[in-house]
């Protein structure tokens, strides 16, 4: 049995909530308890929590459970201040990155804590206070964690970035993944589920449940287990498939890589460079990221006539892989989970 853990962003919600009990109620408590994403709770220690000249500060140390995370281990430390408004506005401590490069989920500038860590520092604080707050986060070690990461590659500088969009971490065993995909296709089947829909995680898992109707066990995460999930799914009588992600993801499909974590695939960026190029008839600005590449490079109408040349070209690459008389649909997303441009019919799960 694997250990889940907490990420980076759980930590700092933790910690956010445990510094706004100290400066709003005067508590000093043990451990502290924040909403997640998915609906349930967390509850967690807290290593430290200090009233400060103005305000108060809280320390989580992350544990991140049996996955090997660079940031195990590491203390992460939320101080708030008291704003004279009602906002909650996040700033960078030492040991966390800025946005120095176009492309990603956050503005040039901004400090690299991610959407989703946001909502969550913000809903803990909220079940706390109404009051307007600084927050600001660090890492200690930070700087030298970042090394260890692609942060550089994506241009966040200076410290790691705080992210999540489940709160959890669950352990990377590829055995173990593969063991619980093979379950979620016979709960899917066993269903009588005729069109699943394949996503790599979470902002599929919405975009898929914003834009379609969908039984609960119709969806399968299949993280980055393409290769597996596509080929076991052929001894089921699915008659159709939906695949919904981000191109940057998906892309890697197109290229033939059917693992596509990123310690064993490419970078699909320069693959829908390319291909985007040669469809506009045009140069398109270097970004460091297929997001940047879609949201900042191209106009909608852009945007659209590429997803959809992408998605026919993932969904050939699918169908020549793993040949059966299955019908398949692929949908692209951007980061926000709005949909860029498909390939295939979508009736059916409409």
């Amino acid at each position: 049995m694997t250990r889940e853990g907490a990420s980076t962003g759980s930590c700092a919600a933790l910690a956010a909530k445990g510094a706004a009990l100290l400066l709003c109620r005067n508590e000093r408590v043990g451990t502290v308890d924040i909403p997640l994403p998915d609906g349930g709770r967390l509850l967690w220690a807290l290593a430290e929590q200090r009233l400060e000249s103005n305000g108060a500060a809280a320390v989580v140390v992350k544990d991140a459970g049996d996955d090997p995370d660079v940031t195990n281990g590491a203390r992460i430390e939320v101080r708030l201040a008291r704003r004279n408004d009602n906002n909650v506005c996040f700033h960078a401590g030492r040991g966390v990155g800025l946005v120095t490069l176009p492309g990603l989920a956050l503005e040039v500038g901004e400090p690299a804590i991610n959407p989703t860590p946001r909502k969550m520092i913000e809903a803990a604080l909220r079940e706390v206070t109404d009051w307007g707050l600084d927050v600001t986060v660090s890492v200690e070690g930070g700087e030298a964690l970042a090394f260890k990461t692609f942060n550089a590659k994506l241009g966040v500088e200076g410290g790691i970035s705080i992210l999540g969009t489940s709160g959890r971490v669950r352990p990377f065993s590829a055995a173990a993944l593969q063991d619980s995909l093979k379950c979620a296709m016979d709960i899917c089947a066993a269903s009588g589920t005729l069109a699943p829909v394949f996503t790599p995680g979470n902002i599929g898992r919405r975009a898929a449940r914003n834009y379609f109707n969908l039984a609960p066990q119709q969806l399968v995460e299949v993280s980055n287990e393409w290769g597996f999930v596509l080929e076991n799914s052929l001894v089921y009588d699915f008659q159709q498939l939906l695949l919904i992600g981000h191109p940057g993801k998906l892309g890697k499909l197109a290229m033939g890589q059917w693992q596509t974590h990123s310690t064993q695939s490419d970078s699909a960026i320069e693959y829908v460079s390319i291909l985007a190029e040669s469809l506009l008839s045009r140069r398109i600005e270097v970004q460091q990221t297929v997001e940047g590449l879609f949201m900042l490079g191209m106009q909608p109408i852009e945007r659209k006539i590429v997803a959809e040349a992408l998605a026919a070209k993932i969904n050939s690459a699918v169908c020549n892989t793993f040949r059966s008389n299955r019908q398949i649909a692929v949908v692209l997303i951007n980061l926000k989970g709005e949909m860029l441009g498909g390939d295939g019919a979508l009736e059916m799960w409409q």
